[in-house]
């Protein structure tokens, strides 16, 4: 399992640029498709208590809800999954 679970849909282009960076970083992470599973859609508004994506969960339970690049990467950095 990786560290972060991504809550997000393909046409959505906040999910798009933050799995960019994800990718860009080679931080891995478990992709949750919202759009092809009610169940995600409800896990991911459990987790944010929005129906705003992406979301993205790491492994201690926080979270972040339609992050800019700049604060993924910080976040990344702070829990030291990227140096």
């Amino acid at each position: 399992m990786a560290e972060i679970e991504f809550f997000g849909a393909d046409w959505c282009g906040d999910c798009r640029r933050s799995k960019k960076l994800l990718d860009t970083l080679g931080v891995a992470y478990d992709h949750f498709d919202v759009e092809t599973s009610a169940e995600n859609t409800e896990k991911a508004r459990e987790i944010s208590g929005r129906t705003n994506i992406p979301v993205i969960r790491f492994a201690d339970g926080a979270h972040l809800v339609e992050p800019s690049d700049a604060i993924l990467h910080a976040e990344l950095k702070l829990r030291g999954l990227i140096s």
